[in-house]
């Protein structure tokens, strides 16, 4: 694949721990109800993606994890 210099790629960082997932994005493209699961924290979201800004919909309870109100708390700040 081609890549030109213009061209912005970033990789998808976990809204939990912030651990660079195996997803990687470019600044065009958009993401609805994706079901991401992080590798590290073994996580699995619900996200929406635009523009590199991360909006949690639904995310699986663990025991290391309490919940939604948690993880939205983390992804009020977009990805830089």
């Amino acid at each position: 694949m081609n890549h030109n210099e213009s061209e912005q790629f970033k990789w998808l960082l976990c809204p939990v721990c912030r651990s660079k997932t195996r997803i990687k994005m470019r600044s065009d493209t958009e993401l609805r109800n994706f079901p991401l699961f992080c590798p590290k924290c073994k996580q699995e979201i619900l996200i929406s993606v635009t523009q590199f800004h991360i909006s949690v919909i639904v995310m699986k309870r663990s025991a290391d994890c309490t919940g939604v109100a948690e993880v939205s708390m983390c992804c009020k700040q977009s990805y830089p």
